[in-house]
């Protein structure tokens, strides 16, 4: 089995170096399964989990706040303001922030910029999710 290089680096930091059989991300167009040998691509990313499969069959989970993604063949680099691995991730901070903006968009009374509480709230879903996925994969 062929392997591909993946960098993922956040504004302060690098989080990962390493090899991957696949490297799954949300693109703002969808799912993207990057395997080697992968058409070099440049996308934007939307708020979510970047997940690293590796040889094994293992698999790392991380979050990301969006951000860019740079394939080439042999090498994935994977770029954003904020990037964690799924186990940093503060699960009750996140769904706190989730019902925090769920409330907002409900409260047509206060004055709000829809767009932010909308982005806040994508935000923390993807962090839930993230954190649940890899709850899940720690359970096989």
């Amino acid at each position: 089995m062929s392997i591909i290089k993946c960098d993922i680096v956040s504004a302060e930091k690098a989080i990962f170096n390493g090899e991957a059989s696949l490297v799954v991300a949300s693109g703002i167009e969808g799912e993207l399964g990057i395997a080697p040998r992968h058409t070099p691509l440049m996308t934007q990313l939307k708020p979510g989990e970047i997940r690293v499969i590796q040889e094994d069959g293992s698999e790392e989970h991380f979050y990301v706040s969006g951000g860019m993604m740079e394939v080439q063949p042999y090498k994935v680099s994977i770029l954003a303001d904020t990037a964690l691995r799924a186990d940093d991730i503060d699960e009750a901070a996140a769904i706190k922030a989730k019902e925090e903006a769920e409330q907002l968009l409900q409260d047509k009374s206060k004055k709000q910029d829809l767009a932010k509480v909308q982005a806040d709230l994508a935000k923390a879903i993807a962090q839930i999710h993230a954190v649940s996925r890899l709850k899940k994969n720690l359970k096989r």
